[in-house]
C-alpha cells in the first residue's frame, strides 16, 4: 500500500489531484462548507463564474473551446457529500479528520473508513476538466449537489432558471461499462414507538450483546446480494430468546444512516446469574446459525456478549420490550420484488437503517426504494399496518421520484456509439436501484436529456469501499470523449 499524496500520481493526474484534495477536506452530509468554499476559491483565481444558490448547491460556468460555441450547452453534475461510515476499531471524526486513501493493488481504498469515491471521483472529474486548457467542449455547466446522500436537499432544493443546459451528464453511477438511462425513487419512513420503562429488579446484572463484523453497504446497490442486517439480526435473536431467558432490555442501537446496510448492532440488558450459563449457550447456538447461513456473504460476523460495567437506570416494561421486539423482528427488509421488465434489477426494496432509543420512544429509520411509484406505495402501506399493530406512529418524509428510462435520448445514444467505438464492445444500458438525482432534476428541467456514467466502486457506503483504478481512466476517456460529440444547437 501507498500514502495519501500518491493517488495523484494515478491516471489521469488532474483528475486523482482533485480526489486528493477532495479526501484531505471534510466533507459528510451536511458538513459540506469547508470543501465548498475551497473549490469556490479555486474557481475564482481560475476567472470561472461560481453561483451559490440558497440551499448551497454551487454551479461553475466554464466558455466554450475555441470553434464549439454553438455546440449544445452541457451541464455536469455530481454531489459534494460522502457517506461518513467506520469500522468499530477506527478513531476518525468525519467533520474534522482527513480521508486516508491508499493503493491496494487495482484499487484505491480507505483506511478504516468510507472512501467518498462515491461522488468524489465524478466531482474531481468535473473540477479536473474546469481547471485544463486542452479538452475540446462546448459551453459548460458543473452543477455540485449539497446533502445528497442524507436527504437529496441539493436536488430539492434547485430552482427553475439556474442552470443553462440542454444535456445533463451524472457522474454517479459506479460500474464502468454500464450507462444508466434510470433510476429508483425513495422514501424515508420513521416509526417511533412509545416505550414505558420500570426500575430494574434487584439481583440481575448487566451484559451487551454484540452483532458486528458485517459488511454493510449501500442499501440500493447491494441490497440484493443477501448480505446480513445487524439491526434484523439482532431482532431475532431477541425475540427467540428473550423471554426464555428473561432478559431485561435498557437500551437497543444499530446502524448509523438510513441508506447504508448496518453493520452493527447492540442491546444492552440485564438478566439473572442463574441464567448466564444459558444466554452463552444460546449466543453460541446462534452465532454457529449465522455463520452456516451467511457464510458466503458475511464471513466476518460475529455474535458475542460481555458483563457490562456501566450501570442502567431503568429497564423497559415487558409489555413494551415485547412490542417493540415484535415490531422489530416483523419489519420487513431487503430486497421485496425483483423488476419484471429489466431482468436482474431490484424493482422495490426496503432497507432497515437505524434502531435507537431516545426520548421513550423505540424509533426505526427506514429507507425505501422502487422503480415504480406504486412499488414504493406498497411497502408504505405496509410499514404503516405494521405501525397500526404495534401502536406506533409512522411519518413518512422526503419523497423524491425515480428517474424514469427515456429509451431515444439522443444524449445516451451519443455515448453508447462514443464507447463503442473507443472500447470496440457495446455497453449495457440499465436502470439502477439507488436515488440518483436525475428524477428530481426533471421537475424545473422537464427537457433536460439525461444520462449516467462513472468508474467502477465496490461497496459505496461502508468502510470497504474501493474504486477501482483502471476503470476510472476509462471513465475519464468516455467523458472526455463525449464532450467533444455533443453537437450543435437546432436553433
Amino acid at each position: 500500500m501507498t500514502t495519501t499524496q500518491d493517488i495523484s500520481q494515478l491516471y489521469p493526474n488532474a483528475l486523482w489531484n482533485w480526489f486528493a484534495q477532495i479526501c484531505a477536506i471534510p466533507h459528510p452530509s451536511k458538513h459540506e462548507a469547508k470543501l465548498s468554499a475551497h473549490i469556490q476559491q479555486w474557481a475564482a483565481e481560475k476567472g470561472l463564474p461560481v453561483v451559490v444558490d440558497h440551499v448551497g448547491n454551487l454551479i461553475i460556468r466554464k466558455a466554450a473551446t475555441a470553434g464549439m460555441e454553438n455546440c449544445k450547452t452541457v451541464v455536469i453534475q455530481a454531489h459534494l457529500d460522502m457517506v461518513p461510515q467506520k469500522n468499530a476499531d477506527k478513531q476518525h471524526d468525519f467533520v474534522l479528520d482527513a480521508i486516508e486513501p491508499r493503493i491496494d493493488g487495482e484499487w484505491v481504498k480507505a483506511n478504516g473508513t468510507t472512501l467518498g469515491a462515491d461522488n468524489g471521483i465524478g466531482m474531481a472529474s468535473a473540477l479536473a476538466i474546469l481547471g485544463a486548457d486542452d479538452i475540446p467542449h462546448g459551453p459548460l455547466e458543473v452543477l455540485l449537489t449539497v446533502d445528497e446522500e442524507a436527504g437529496m436537499t441539493g436536488a430539492f432544493g434547485l430552482q427553475a432558471g439556474m442552470l443553462n443546459a440542454e444535456i445533463l451528464i451524472n457522474t454517479d453511477s459506479e460500474q464502468e461499462g454500464e450507462i444508466y438511462m434510470g433510476c429508483a425513487g425513495g422514501v424515508d419512513a420513521e416509526i417511533r414507538l412509545p416505550l414505558s420503562t420500570e426500575n430494574i429488579p434487584s439481583g440481575l446484572r448487566p451484559y451487551t450483546l454484540y452483532i458486528s463484523g458485517l459488511k454493510g453497504g449501500h442499501s440500493g446497490v447491494n441490497i440484493h446480494l443477501g448480505r446480513g442486517n445487524a439491526n434484523k439480526l439482532l431482532a431475532r435473536f431477541l425475540a427467540g430468546h428473550a423471554n426464555e431467558l428473561g432478559i431485561r432490555i435498557s437500551d437497543i442501537s444499530g446502524g448509523t444512516l438510513r441508506n447504508a446496510i448496518p453493520r452493527e448492532a447492540q442491546c444492552r440488558f440485564l438478566i439473572a446469574p442463574e441464567q448466564v450459563t444459558l444466554l452463552n449457550q444460546r449466543i453460541a447456538q446462534y452465532e454457529q446459525i449465522l455463520t452456516s447461513e451467511l457464510r458466503q456473504t458475511e464471513p466476518a460476523l460475529k455474535v458475542r456478549v460481555e458483563e457490562s460495567d456501566a450501570q442502567a437506570d431503568k429497564v423497559l416494561s415487558l409489555s413494551a420490550q415485547t412490542r417493540w421486539i415484535n415490531l422489530l423482528n416483523a419489519c420487513p427488509n431487503g430486497v421485496i420484488r425483483m423488476s419484471d421488465d429489466i431482468p436482474g434489477v431490484t424493482e422495490t426494496s426496503l432497507n432497515l437503517g437505524v434502531i435507537s432509543i431516545e426520548n421513550g420512544h423505540g424509533r426505526a429509520l427506514c429507507l425505501i426504494r422502487s422503480l415504480i411509484d406504486t412499488g414504493r406505495e406498497q411497502v408504505e402501506s405496509m410499514l404503516t399496518s405494521l405501525s397500526d399493530i404495534a401502536g406506533a406512529e409512522i411519518t413518512l418524509s422526503g419523497c423524491y421520484p425515480g428517474w424514469k428510462p427515456d429509451t431515444s435520448s439522443p444524449v445516451m445514444k451519443i455515448v453508447k456509439d462514443t464507447y463503442e467505438s473507443i472500447y470496440h464492445k457495446e455497453p449495457d444500458i440499465m436502470v439502477i436501484h439507488a436515488g440518483l438525482e436525475c428524477g428530481l432534476f426533471k421537475k424545473h428541467y422537464p427537457e433536460l436529456d439525461m444520462v449516467s456514467i462513472g468508474p467502477t466502486i465496490r461497496f459505496p457506503h461502508g468502510p470497504d469501499e474501493m474504486v477501482n483504478i483502471k476503470t476510472v481512466g476509462q471513465y475519464w476517456e468516455l467523458l472526455l470523449a463525449v464532450l467533444a460529440r455533443i453537437p450543435q444547437k437546432t436553433t
